[in-house]
């Protein structure tokens, strides 16, 4: 055992995650621990950054594969560094980008309309006379075109 181990408990709790979901994290490739001779789970601390960098790719919408993708560019045999992970984010740019053009589409249209895509209503007289939109494909189309 390194002295820069954690038991599987406390890396959840310094990690800020339930125990659940680092198996979870971890049966999906994101982040990786050892087993000690008594078959005792550990992680390297330096895990800690990739559950971080996980976390708050998640909370602005990015999924699992695009997580993956980015991390598994990134150094596996130490500490990532500022300029690892610059590099390593940089195709996240362009998809943040267009998560933020439609989140400030949904901001600018939230007290009128869904963007036409509401599947509630066949005909919105107000946005989309004769469901017209609908022949463009399904859901919101004037978020997603």
């Amino acid at each position: 055992m390194k002295t820069t181990d954690l038991a599987v408990g406390e890396f959840a709790k310094r990690a800020g995650v339930a125990v659940s979901t680092l198996h979870y994290y971890e049966s999906e490739g994101l982040i990786s621990s050892w087993r000690t001779a008594a078959n005792h789970r550990r992680y390297d601390r330096t895990e800690l950054r990739k559950v971080a960098i996980i976390k708050v790719a998640q909370s602005v919408g990015l999924p699992l594969s695009a997580i993956r993708e980015v991390l598994e560019t990134l150094p596996q045999d130490r500490a990532i560094k500022a300029g690892d992970w610059a590099e390593a984010a940089e195709p996240w740019k362009a998809l943040l980008t267009e998560k933020i053009a439609m989140m400030e589409k949904l901001r600018d249209q939230l007290d009128h309309c869904i963007g036409c895509g509401c599947l509630s209503l066949v005909n919105c007289p107000l946005y989309n006379a004769n469901d017209a939109l609908a022949e463009h494909g399904p859901g919101p189309r004037r978020w997603l075109d």
